[in-house]
C-alpha cells in the first residue's frame, strides 16, 4: 500500500502521485537489470529531468521546482523505495547545485543555474579525498591562481555520478590556511586535465558509478569560483546539512520498500498451518521495522521543516541522518530474515536492500561524525 503522507499544499499530493507513477513506469522496471549487470541506465535522469524531478527545491525563476525541503524529500522517499541508486544520484545532484544556488553570484546565477536545473544536466559533488574523507580540512588537492583562473591539481575520491556528470561542485585548497584554505569551484565536464578512475566495485548501488577524478593542471576560470576564496568549507558543510536529509530521505525509502516486501510476504507464507504473520515472533518483528520507518521519516520531516521555516537544523539534520539510516540498514537486514533463505537469494530484492542501506550509514558524513555533530550542539 501507498505511504499515506500528509503534506501541505493540494499541489504536492499532485506531485508525489506523479512521482509514483515515474518511479513505477521509468525506475522499477530497470532496477534489476542494471543493479545485477551494473550498467548506468541511459535514459532514467532526462525522464525524471522532463517530469521536474531534478530540481524541485530551487526557485522557479531559475527552472526549479519552487518546492518545500518537506515535499522535496518525500519525492526522495518515493524514489529510493523503488531505486536507491537513482534516488542517491538524484539528492547528489540536487547537492551539488546547492553551492552556486545559495552563494553564487546574480550574474553566475542567471548564466549556469538554469541548465543545471533545466533536466537535462546531473551534478556531481568533490568534496572527499582518498586521505581527507571525515577530515575535510585536510583537503590537498590544490587550485592555483594564475592569469584569468586557477590550475587545479590533485585527486579527489568517491564521486557519485564520477564520469557521467554534466558539471561538478569541487572543493579545492587555494592557500595552506588549513580550514579557512579551501575554495568553491563549478567544473564543467570535459575540462582539459579532468580525468576519471576505473569506477569502484561496490557491495550496493550499482547501477550508478562511484569513481576518483583526477585534475592534471586542469584550468578553470575565475569566474567559476563560488563565493569567496577560503568560503569553501563554510559552503561545502552548509550544503551536507540539506545533503544529509537527502540521504535520510531515501534510506526511509528503503527501509518502506523492506518493510512491504517483509510483509506481503509473511502474509503469503505459512508455517504449522497458520500464516507466518499471525506468529506472535514474527509479527512482532514486523511491527518494530514498522515503528523505525514511521519514527525515521518524522526526524527527516522536523529536520525539513526547520529549514523550510529558516530555522537552524543543523543538529536535527545530523539526526535525521543518523536515525533514519540505521533503521534502513535494521530493516532491511530483518527483512532477509522474515524471508529466511529466499531473504539470502537475488530472487528476492530485500538482498538488495540489505546491500544499498550499508552505504547510507557512511556518506554524506558517517554515523560516527553525526554523534559528534549532535554532542558538539548539545555542549554548546
Amino acid at each position: 500500500m501507498p505511504v499515506e503522507r500528509l503534506l501541505p499544499t493540494p499541489e504536492a499530493y499532485d506531485l508525489i502521485e506523479l512521482t509514483r507513477d515515474v518511479a513505477d513506469k521509468v525506475l522499477a522496471p530497470r532496477v534489476v537489470e542494471h543493479e545485477r549487470n551494473e550498467t548506468f541506465p541511459e535514459g532514467v535522469f532526462p525522464a525524471l529531468g522532463a517530469a521536474g524531478l531534478l530540481s524541485l527545491p530551487y526557485p522557479e525563476e531559475f527552472g526549479g521546482g519552487n518546492q518545500p525541503y518537506e515535499v522535496y524529500l518525500q519525492v526522495l522517499e518515493e524514489l529510493g523505495a523503488r531505486w536507491a541508486a537513482v534516488a542517491v544520484a538524484v539528492s547528489v545532484h540536487g547537492l551539488s547545485c546547492f553551492a552556486l544556488a545559495t552563494h553564487g553570484t546574480e550574474e553566475q546565477k542567471a548564466r549556469w543555474l538554469p541548465d543545471m536545473l533545466g533536466g537535462e544536466t546531473i551534478g556531481a559533488y568533490s568534496l572527499s579525498e582518498p586521505q581527507a574523507g571525515s577530515d575535510a580540512a585536510a583537503l590537498a588537492c590544490r587550485a592555483t591562481a594564475v592569469d584569468g583562473g586557477y590550475r587545479i591539481s590533485g585527486s579527489k575520491a568517491w564521486i557519485t555520478n564520477g564520469g557521467k556528470a554534466d558539471f561538478y561542485t569541487l572543493f579545492a585548497r587555494t592557500s595552506d590556511a588549513g580550514s579557512k584554505g579551501i575554495s568553491c569551484f563549478l567544473v564543467p565536464a570535459g575540462t582539459e586535465g579532468l580525468s576519471f578512475g576505473k569506477p569502484e566495485e561496490k557491495m550496493g548501488l550499482h547501477a550508478v558509478p562511484t569513481t576518483t577524478a583526477h585534475y592534471d593542471d586542469a584550468f578553470v576560470p575565475e569566474e567559476r569560483r563560488i563565493g569567496a576564496e577560503g568560503q569553501g568549507l563554510p559552503i561545502a558543510f552548509s550544503a551536507l546539512d540539506s545533503g544529509r536529509l537527502g540521504i535520510a530521505a531515501v534510506a526511509v525509502g528503503l527501509a518502506q520498500a523492506a518493510l512491504d516486501e517483509a510483509t506481503a510476504y509473511a502474509k503469503e507464507r505459512k508455517a504449522f498451518g497458520k500464516k507466518i504473520i499471525d506468529h506472535q515472533g514474527l509479527g512482532f518483528v514486523l511491527a518494530d521495522m514498522a515503528a523505525a520507518v514511521d519514527s525515521a521519516r518524522a526526524t527527516y520531516i522536523d529536520a525539513a521543516r526547520r529549514k523550510d521555516a529558516g530555522l537552524p537544523y543543523s543538529r536535527q539534520a545530523s539526526v535525521a541522518k543518523l536515525v533514519a539510516t540505521d533503521a534502513a540498514m535494521k530493516v532491511t537486514t530483518d527483512a532477509v530474515q522474515v524471508l529466511g533463505g529466499y531473504g539470502y537469494t537475488r530472487d528476492f530484492p530485500v538482498e538488495r536492500f540489505m546491500r544499498d542501506a550499508k552505504i547510507t550509514q557512511i556518506f554524506e558524513g558517517t554515523n560516527q561524525i553525526q554523534r559528534l555533530v549532535i554532542a558538539r550542539h548539545l555542549a554548546g
